[in-house]
């Protein structure tokens, strides 16, 4: 598991570091990406955590369409931690 949500994380970085993105939405998926990366905190409150914060970023209309496809796929990866 551990290594899966570095995986994410390092997608995540991609939203982060594309110049394209807004930067409300890049700070928010740097956020989402600490939150995983934290192992100090709860691994279930951590996932809960980036998926309300990606939910948060997939709403906003200033996320460019691959961006958006980005974050879909993550939080979509991220719900099968918390439903298995």
């Amino acid at each position: 598991m551990k290594e899966k949500l570095k995986q994410i994380a390092n997608v995540l970085g991609r939203i982060v570091e594309d110049s394209s993105v807004p930067r409300n939405i890049r700070r928010s998926a740097e956020e989402a990406k600490a939150l995983l990366l934290n192992e100090d905190e709860d691994v279930g409150m951590r996932i809960s955590s980036a998926i309300y914060l990606l939910e948060e970023i997939s709403n906003d209309r200033n996320l460019p369409i691959h961006a958006r496809t980005v974050v879909w796929n993550v939080a979509s990866e991220l719900e099968t931690f918390r439903l298995g």
